[in-house]
């Protein structure tokens, strides 16, 4: 029998189901509709001679029509949890460029090294559990992973960004966190639903351990900054690029 599940995974699931007509719209901005960005990881996808990639938490499927418009010849799949996001994509034509299976990203439902690549885009920072999903991730891919996610570190005025950096390095940010948003460890805003305090940084050791190259590229932010802290100072989000040689 499949678990109940938690208050705020209800919650996010509700959100996704009554926004999923606007969805699209609603959510333009985030990283994987950037085509300057996107454009670095369809060349590695290249580079790596890249035959089948698995995008997760596709929501409606616009990432995946982008892949698919990008390198024709490559197999696309995706995975959403959320009923009414797969029912959209279906709506929008976008299950065109390959099947939306409905599940999750921390219970991946492929046999080990089961795709070349795997992504995500602005989908961890909803995970109560992000790295259980890049742990996921990695365990189904061959050659690359592609993470397009939000830093928190990167996030507010200077002040903010180095004091976020030190409780986070002391082993504090859980607990700061945890009171920040008043014992619930999230906050739930209309453009962007329920999403919680999230770094790709977070999540870097278990890819550091898995590729043989880490490459980081900023999203926002100053994409020129010479400093020694670029990005994990200066951008609000990261694409990761995580490959296997």
């Amino acid at each position: 029998m499949a678990s109940k599940p938690d208050p705020a995974t209800t919650i996010q699931r509700k959100y996704y189901t009554d926004t999923a007509s606007r969805y699209d719209l609603m959510h333009a901005h985030e990283g994987g509709a950037d085509a300057s960005i996107t454009k670095f990881m369809y060349a590695l996808l290249r580079t790596q001679e890249v035959r089948t990639i698995l995008d997760v938490g596709t929501a409606t499927g616009t990432g995946m029509r982008d892949l698919k418009q990008a390198l024709p010849d490559v197999f696309v799949c995706g995975v959403e949890p959320v009923a009414a996001l797969v029912e959209q994509a279906v709506l929008n034509g976008n299950i065109a460029s390959g099947p939306i299976i409905q599940a999750t990203g921390e219970a991946l439902p492929f046999a080990d090294a089961s795709f070349d690549a795997v992504s995500e885009f602005a989908t961890l920072h909803h995970a109560a559990n992000p790295t259980a999903v890049v742990k996921e991730m990695l365990r189904v891919a061959r050659k690359a992973v592609f993470i397009c996610d939000s830093n928190r570190f990167g996030q507010g005025s200077l002040p903010a960004r180095l004091l976020k950096l030190a409780l986070y390095k002391v082993g504090l940010w859980r607990v700061f966190n945890y009171l920040r948003t008043g014992g619930k460890g999230y906050v739930i805003t209309e453009g962007d639903g329920l999403a919680y305090s999230y770094s790709v940084y977070d999540s870097l050791e278990p890819i550091a351990l898995w590729a043989d190259r880490v490459i980081l590229i900023p999203t926002t932010g100053d994409l020129k900054s010479r400093s020694w802290f670029h990005p994990l100072l200066t951008s609000s989000g990261i694409l990761v690029c995580a490959l296997k040689d």
